[in-house]
């Protein structure tokens, strides 16, 4: 077995697909599906189940699936490790969600230079969603989440900010100090899809119908676009965060949404087992939120 079977595998498993994955490997179906084929020969047992939609990963294909990505992350870091002749900085993966301030991931990096000099950090964006998968299934050393973790992974909350509305300039609402939820009623409020906050998502509707409004909700997975999002869904108010709104919607004010409020809480989340490197990662960035101050 080669570590090409490995990454042949890893590839279909994600892909769900036999010719998705030999799209991404750039190499032809029949190609990789002999090479599939070679490996579950190698391991005496069926890897993949055929489904309508593609292939699926049995039991034990799931099994070799995650053994499969920590060998393949090991043989990426023994590779950085070659170039590294001076001195060995073992890589450490944190997922980061959309809406993170700038400043405060800044002044993190320098914190990491400063006080773990034998770690290299690999930032990657994600949704909350996709992160505690990719954690879950050994993909992904540290995730910072907006999503609430489940029980199976280690998780501590790093801060709370609260949800706020950007309006529109010369609006109504743009003159208050806050904006209650029932004065959304009617308006047309731009909000991330659920995918990227659940929580927050389903609070908000909750709370809508229970204080009997209808705001006409127009949700999309924005990141960076919300101002063009904004314009071309004509919306009068945008829910995000105090961050997000100075950096994406200049000129739009900003004001907390109470009567209820919504927090949006940001979770770091890890395997329980893992390695030292990412047990200390961790513990550094949990100290770090502690001591700054509020993230915008």
């Amino acid at each position: 077995m080669e570590l090409r079977h490995l990454r042949y595998f890893v590839a279909v498993v994600e892909e769900r697909s036999i010719s998705g994955a030999a799209e991404r490997l750039m190499m032809s179906q029949p190609a990789l599906t002999r090479q599939i084929k070679e490996l579950e020969r190698e391991c005496g047992i069926s890897l993949l189940d055929r489904v309508p939609r593609g292939v699926e990963p049995t039991p034990s294909g799931t099994a070799l699936y995650q053994h499969a990505a920590q060998l393949l992350g090991l043989a990426a870091a023994t590779r950085e490790v070659a170039r590294s002749a001076s001195s060995f900085r073992e890589i450490v993966s944190i997922g980061l969600p959309p809406g993170l301030p700038t400043p405060w991931l800044t002044g993190l990096v320098h914190t990491f230079r400063d006080e773990s000099p034998t770690t290299r950090i690999d930032f990657s964006d994600a949704p909350s969603s996709t992160q505690l998968r990719r954690v879950q299934e050994g993909q992904l050393d540290l995730g910072i989440v907006h999503q609430n973790p489940p029980s199976s992974l280690n998780s501590v909350k790093l801060f709370e900010e609260p949800f706020g509305v950007a309006v529109r300039p010369n609006h109504q609402l743009s003159e208050r100090g806050t904006c209650r939820l029932v004065e959304l009623d009617n308006l047309r409020v731009l909000a991330h899809a659920r995918e990227q906050v659940p929580d927050e998502h389903d609070r908000l509707i909750s709370a809508a119908y229970e204080a009997g409004i209808a705001p006409i909700w127009q949700f999309a997975a924005f990141v960076e676009n919300a101002y063009a999002y904004a314009e071309a869904t004509e919306s009068h108010a945008v829910l995000l965060s105090e961050a997000s709104a100075h950096r994406l919607l200049p000129g739009w004010r900003w004001i907390p949404l109470v009567e209820p409020t919504f927090p949006m809480r940001t979770w770091l989340v890890r395997s329980d087992r893992t390695r030292m490197a990412v047990e200390a990662s961790g513990q550094l960035i949990v100290r770090y939120a502690q001591t700054t101050a509020k993230p915008i």
